[in-house]
């Protein structure tokens, strides 16, 4: 970055309180955190770190694509969900795998094949692009492969200490069997073995698969009942004063019985309005755009962090919290949760549907300012 003048540098100042750095610092963090460094005078007590970005994470990089994880290892406080950013070469493959949790994506870029069996032999191909969700059940095994423009996709797993390496690989498995053993059970002779993998492949390089029909097998039992894949971005939003919402859960997303999430982008000033979420934590992603969200944590602790993209943020079960756009260009993240439904409470909405007099007694409100608040769920505000 250019070098700044000790004019410009941002300090830990708020009027007359704090004062000036003179010490050794990152200067590129604090102007990318400015509420920590100043954080508002509302900030108060001891908050767990909500935030961690991908891009301080381990990358770990394969012959055909790399990737990189969050989990609770990285950020302690997430403990119902982890992720993983990974990208794939045009033809390369995430190899078939299986693994103990629910697995939810959303393509970030580019497009894939993927692929699944269940435990009824009935099976699954589909293409999906920028935008496209996919969710496989636990125990699933399943496989995915770039198309000609390659991917990049995010991985969400309902288990926070969860890491992607340590799924069920069928090239581990078979490194591991004896040759007799994986011979007998295919009925094939141990000489045809010779070239197996001695070790998991987990990424490797592959040709472009040819056209989806061309692609298929047809399963004497049929296809699986639910898509593992729904077109989110496709799906039509919610509109409000200051930005969209489209959720994908249960409801239109049969498949995910164990992740839903909300895909929300905020105009610039606009903000998610001061809400909670009565069932479960809630793991975001920023996709793009700069923002900060404000986490009130009960008994007069609260805490503000800033966001932007390729950030992790993590909001614990009822917290109270807004994230508010701080840029210039839409900021866009995804809040997921490990629950088939998604809910959330609307402080407004809450006010609005109480006897006015209650929130105006105890917020010492005029009641007309309270009866002037709309009663309709509105997520984003302008």
């Amino acid at each position: 970055m250019s070098r700044i003048s000790r004019n410009d540098l941002p300090e830990p100042k708020r009027g007359t309180a704090g004062g000036i750095d003179v010490g050794p610092r990152n200067v590129g963090l604090d102007l990318q955190n400015p509420d920590l460094l100043v954080p508002p005078p509302t900030d108060r007590g001891t908050v767990p770190n909500l935030k961690f970005s991908f891009s301080d994470a381990h990358t770990r990089i394969e012959e055909g694509g790399w990737t990189r994880e969050v989990t609770q290892r990285e950020l302690p406080i997430a403990s119902t969900l982890s992720g993983v950013d990974m990208a794939l070469e045009p033809g390369a493959y995430r190899e078939l795998h299986w693994h103990t949790q629910a697995e939810w994506a959303y393509v970030l870029a580019g497009s894939c094949r993927i692929g699944a069996v269940d435990q009824e032999g009935r099976n699954f191909l589909d293409d999906v692009a920028q935008g496209d969700l996919w969710f496989f059940p636990k125990g699933v095994p399943h496989h995915i492969q770039a198309l000609d423009d390659g991917v990049e996709f995010l991985l969400v797993f309902d288990d926070g200490a969860f890491s992607e390496n340590g799924t069920f690989l069928i090239s581990d498995f078979f490194a591991h069997t004896p040759k007799d053993v994986i011979a007998k059970n295919f009925g094939w002779r141990t000489e045809q073995l010779a070239d197996l993998p001695e070790k998991e492949k987990y990424i490797f390089p592959g040709q472009v698969p040819p056209p989806l029909d061309a692609d298929r097998v047809i399963s004497p039992t049929g296809d699986v009942p639910r898509t593992f894949k729904h077109r989110l971005h496709a799906q039509a939003p919610e509109r409000f004063d200051g930005g969209t919402v489209r959720i994908a859960d249960v409801t239109n997303f049969a498949a995910a019985t164990a992740i839903c999430a909300a895909l929300v982008e905020i105009e610039p000033g606009a903000m998610r309005e001061l809400h909670w979420h009565p069932t479960d934590d809630e793991w975001q992603y920023y996709i793009s755009g700069t923002g900060r969200m404000g986490v009130f944590a009960s008994s007069g602790v609260n805490r503000t962090f800033d966001y932007r993209s390729g950030d992790v943020g993590y909001v614990p079960f009822a917290y109270g919290h807004y994230i508010e756009n701080t840029g210039s260009e839409p900021l866009v993240f995804l809040e997921m949760f490990r629950n088939p439904r998604f809910e959330d409470i609307s402080l407004a909405q809450w006010m609005a549907n109480s006897p006015p007099q209650v929130a105006a007694d105890t917020l010492n409100l005029p009641r007309s300012l309270v009866e002037s608040i709309p009663r309709t769920k509105r997520p984003i505000a302008s």
